[in-house]
């Protein structure tokens, strides 16, 4: 028998990118860590009280930097339509967190009557969460030099970095770096590197109760200001009500 739907709950230790492609659309939950996933472009983070929904057949890479506990359901493409996207990350309302908790104890088939509506409310109100992406996102690049320069922008985050410096290294003139950036992101080298100073934040305010403070320092700014301010204007909470956020 096709199993329409089951859920399932793993604990994973950190580890670097690998691929990922499924045959059933797949609701991928955080509840403790953080996940990256990468696709078509772009890179995600998962975090605690959010959720992945990923379109059978697409493949993504996933990358664990630190250890991750996730509750996942596996939907049969017969029983739920396709996602609105290839792959979107966004909050979890307490409807879709109330609902996940019960359908953690379907794992095998066959389901009873009573499970099955579990697991097709569940696809409802995540299927519709999924329409509101998260904006906690930052491009992955499609050209060797582009996927580079995001690298070398990224490791550098705490320090001083150089526009100049990361053309440099990737072997680009600035003003055709600038071009790429353009064309593959839609924003520029510095819209970039300020979106992965406030994603590099969030993963800190995740894994740990370092200070608020402490943690704009780590990731490059000197004004606490100035990291409360570039930190709304993408999540449009202050970072102390994210990382309540993560514990609803």
């Amino acid at each position: 028998m096709t199993r329409v739907a089951y859920s399932f709950v793993r604990t994973f230790a950190p580890e670097s990118a690998r691929d990922l492609c499924v045959d059933r659309h797949y609701l991928l939950c955080a509840s403790a860590g953080t996940l990256r996933l990468a696709a078509r472009g772009q890179s995600w983070l998962l975090l605690p009280a959010r959720a992945a929904l990923i379109e059978a057949g697409s493949p993504i890479r996933v990358s664990i930097p630190r250890p991750a506990t996730t509750a996942s359901v596996l939907f049969d493409t017969r029983f739920a339509p396709a996602p609105p996207a290839p792959l979107t990350v966004f909050d979890l309302n307490p409807l879709a967190r109330a609902l996940l908790t019960e359908c953690r104890a379907y794992t095998e088939e066959p389901l009873p009557v009573y499970a099955e509506k579990l697991f097709a409310a569940l696809a409802a109100v995540t299927w519709r969460l999924a329409e509101r992406p998260s904006p906690v996102v930052v491009p992955a690049g499609r050209s060797p030099e582009l996927r580079r320069a995001l690298e070398l922008t990224e490791q550098r985050l705490g320090g001083e970095v150089r526009f100049e410096d990361v053309a440099d290294e990737v072997g680009l003139a600035p003003r055709s770096l600038a071009r790429r950036f353009a064309e593959e992101t839609g924003m520029t080298w510095r819209a970039v590197l300020r979106r992965m100073r406030v994603v590099a934040a969030i993963e800190e305010l995740a894994a740990a109760d370092t200070p608020v403070t402490e943690i704009a320092f780590t990731v490059g700014y000197t004004s606490l200001s100035a990291f409360n301010a570039a930190f709304k204007e993408l999540t449009g909470r202050t970072p102390t009500a994210y990382r309540a956020s993560f514990h609803p």
